[in-house]
């Protein structure tokens, strides 16, 4: 049985779906409440392949909220996901995806030192990222992208925002062994980590966000947002394609404009309609086919029986594992969410 750990995109999001799902105690409350809130699993799910295959799995409610990493909350955020994975453990849940914010709050926070959860000592093999199967997804995006609108990528400049995070440089990696660019833009924060990033590449040029977005044909947003981070979509080019590989996905609301395309990355579609009520309240327009590729990817490994950590750490998603998780996401019906045309 596979499991899915995931959370809301904040407060009031959260309050109106725990007043749907029946928890009137958790709509009613405040931050402080949800901040001491128990992990909760809220659904069971039947996944079916195009083979005929049927797996079952659980979604696990994390009851973190983004708003607990500011205002001196990050232990309870913290305290929230490792209860999470906890829980899925003692649901003996063979493998789990981190959803959203799980998987960054366990690495950026290092939760691997403090693996000891009242009595479980968390068996991290159980757990995956899922970032493999989104920059697979992303990269696919990209390629559709491209013959949607038009655009040769051979000719045009490309801009991966986050560059140098797990889900960026496999997205860097990929394109520089696939495919034929114009040029690659490497935008992150981290400067030694991104001339790191562009030895191994052997191409690609660093630069700054506000030097490559009005550079850009396409832009591959992997990053966080900066609070207060305004984008004028007045620079940029026209047309450009923005894949927006965040969650919550809110790029598209701010960059409105004639010859401007928001992708909504790191999302697919799969061919048959999935049993679970979970993704109603996730803002997609089609929840029963419609899902993160990272949960996608604790799928994955549930119909093959590869019941381990395929994605864990930082930047080690290699090439050989985005052409098998790509391979396994194509046998069992899923394809990359594009808009309709």
């Amino acid at each position: 049985m596979f499991g899915l750990i995931g959370h809301l995109t904040s407060l009031t999001h959260a309050q109106r779906v725990a007043d749907k799902l029946g928890y009137p105690e958790y709509a009613d409350s405040d931050l402080e409440f949800w901040c001491m809130a128990p992990p909760q699993v809220v659904d069971e799910i039947t996944v079916t392949s195009i083979t005929g295959q049927k797996i079952h799995g659980q979604y696990v409610e994390s009851c973190f909220l983004p708003e607990m990493l500011a205002g001196g909350r990050v232990k309870a955020a913290c305290r929230k996901i490792l209860n999470a994975m906890a829980l899925a453990q003692r649901r003996g849940l063979s493998i789990t995806a981190l959803g959203g914010f799980s998987s960054i709050i366990f690495e950026n926070f290092r939760l691997d030192s403090l693996r000891r959860v009242r009595n479980i000592d968390l068996e991290v093999q159980r757990f995956t990222t899922g970032n493999t199967h989104t920059a697979y997804i992303i990269c696919q995006q990209l390629q559709l992208a491209a013959q949607r609108y038009v655009m040769d990528l051979a000719a045009a400049t490309v801009a991966v925002v986050g560059a140098s995070g797990d889900i960026g440089s496999a997205i860097c990696q990929w394109l520089a062994a696939h495919t034929q660019l114009g040029k690659l833009l490497l935008v992150a924060r981290d400067r030694q980590r991104l001339e790191e990033l562009q030895a191994n590449l052997k191409q690609g040029e660093i630069c700054s966000v506000e030097d490559a977005l009005p550079r850009a044909d396409f832009i591959v947003w992997v990053a966080s947002m900066n609070q207060g981070m305004v984008l004028n979509p007045q620079v940029l080019r026209d047309p450009c394609v923005i894949i927006d590989g965040g969650y919550p996905k809110n790029i598209a609301s701010s960059l409105q404009r004639q010859g401007v395309y928001v992708i909504d990355g790191g999302m697919v579609e799969h061919s048959l309609d999935i049993e679970w009520n979970i993704m109603q309240f996730l803002n997609v327009a089609n929840p029963a086919r419609q899902l993160f590729a990272c949960f996608a990817e604790s799928m994955l490994l549930e119909f093959e029986g590869l019941h381990t950590n395929f994605s864990w750490g930082r930047n080690l998603i290699t090439l050989e594992k985005l052409d098998l998780i790509g391979q396994l996401s194509r046998k069992h019906g899923f394809r990359p969410l594009m808009p309709e045309a």
